[in-house]
């Protein structure tokens, strides 16, 4: 991976780390039902994936100077900046990020099904 992909996926995981945590606080409030905690976390999964795929599907034509990567980058590897043209490292940027947005909204994706496989199991279980 490049400094580019190593920021990205900070920043992103970051905010899916906030996410995560919000949901498993909403999953825990909802304990005294496992089927409705284990549907209510997959719902805001599914909901947390569908945001991350709008965002992917912004991230050409977004402005990356402003950016909590362009600030992270421009400290940690500020090279990789000044190397290329400002238009070359946001065209660069821009592409990173919409391709690692959605490989984690595929990854968080993949959670709200698992979690909605383990709510119908719990639902056929409870009808015995």
């Amino acid at each position: 991976m490049d400094a580019m992909e190593v920021v990205t996926d900070r920043c992103i995981r970051r905010g899916l780390g906030f996410a995560g945590l919000a949901v498993g606080m909403v999953m825990l409030s909802l304990s005294f039902d496992l089927a409705l905690a284990l549907r209510s976390g997959a719902d805001l999964a599914a909901v947390t994936a569908g945001a991350m795929v709008i965002a992917a599907w912004r991230a050409p034509r977004r402005d990356m100077r402003h950016s909590e990567a362009w600030a992270v980058l421009k400290e940690w590897r500020p090279e990789v900046i000044h190397r290329k043209s400002k238009q070359e490292v946001q065209h660069l940027l821009r592409e990173v990020l919409r391709r690692r947005l959605l490989w984690h909204a595929e990854r968080v994706g993949v959670l709200a099904l698992v979690l909605w496989a383990a709510t119908a199991v719990i639902w056929v279980a409870r009808a015995e």
